[in-house]
């Protein structure tokens, strides 16, 4: 029997090394084109800053217009803050915006690509921090800034001068937008650690808006002590321009204390995400 030989390539071109490692900037490249390709971020952003400014406009145009309280009467009220009062409810779409920015991942499965290609699991994980906390806060700035300068023109008519160049009034407004950031940064760690959207939104909730009017039921004595240090309390203090009663915390002192609460919650999150399972 005659033996036929196949000729095919005498050698086989073998394929490139690859060159380098995965690294941080490419993890912060792809959590970028994540986020900005995910229709909710639009959704709940957007929302964010229709419900925020909107909710202050109204509040405000409504006080100007049929309160009878003279210019010496407005005078003894934070103006500045009540321009900006729409952030109470603001700070609720962050925290669904930081909470969906992790968990959506674990709920779709998509997790589970992003470490398969990014071997070095922190990165992606520090990376989405980065991306979701400069983008809330260019969208927290844009709320606080809106909200003033829409809103400190129902006061005029009441001949109540308000401009970013009245005291206090640059820092309260730039402190808005970073305490909306802050916000959506606790929620992201409360994502991380708990990977259910329901969860980790129930938890941001609770911690800044239910915790708070809890408090409100304990004993005087014991208001004064716990008051300050609660997370809505002790951040609502760097957009505020007056003493806030009851509290005798600074306004950079207390927004310390509140990212001290989104620290806390980043740091376990990160511990957590580092050692379970996708």
């Amino acid at each position: 029997m005659t033996s036929t030989t196949i000729t095919g390539y005498d050698q086989v071109a073998a394929l490139p090394e690859p060159k380098g490692r995965a690294g941080f900037g490419g993890a912060l490249r792809s959590e970028w084109t994540k986020i900005r390709s995910v229709r909710s971020t639009v959704w709940t952003l957007g929302t964010a800053i229709l419900l925020t400014v909107g909710i202050s406009a109204l509040g405000n145009w409504g006080r100007a217009n049929h309160s009878g309280a003279t210019t010496a009467q407005l005078a003894h009220e934070d103006l500045i803050q009540r321009s900006m009062f729409g952030i109470i409810l603001g700070q609720l779409v962050m925290v669904v915006f930081g909470a969906l920015a992790i968990t959506s991942e674990y709920s779709t499965g998509m997790i589970r690509t992003s470490l398969s290609v990014q071997p070095r699991r922190m990165h992606p994980f520090w990376a989405k921090l980065l991306v979701i906390s400069a983008l809330a806060f260019v969208v927290g700035e844009v709320i606080s800034f809106a909200s003033f300068l829409i809103d400190s023109s129902f006061w005029r008519g009441k001949g109540v001068a308000l401009s970013l160049s009245s005291p206090h009034a640059m820092q309260a407004v730039i402190g808005g937008g970073l305490y909306l950031a802050g916000s959506a940064i606790l929620a992201f760690g409360l994502g991380a650690m708990l990977r259910h959207t329901a969860g980790a939104i129930t938890s941001g909730v609770g911690l800044l808006f239910v915790v708070t009017i809890l408090a409100s039921f304990l004993p005087d004595n014991w208001q004064n002590h716990v008051n300050k240090w609660l997370p809505f309390n002790a951040g609502g203090q760097v957009w505020a321009t007056q003493h806030v009663p009851g509290s005798d915390l600074g306004a950079w002192t207390g927004f310390g204390v509140f990212m001290i609460y989104g620290a806390v919650a980043v740091v376990f999150g990160a511990l957590l995400f580092k050692k379970r399972d996708a």
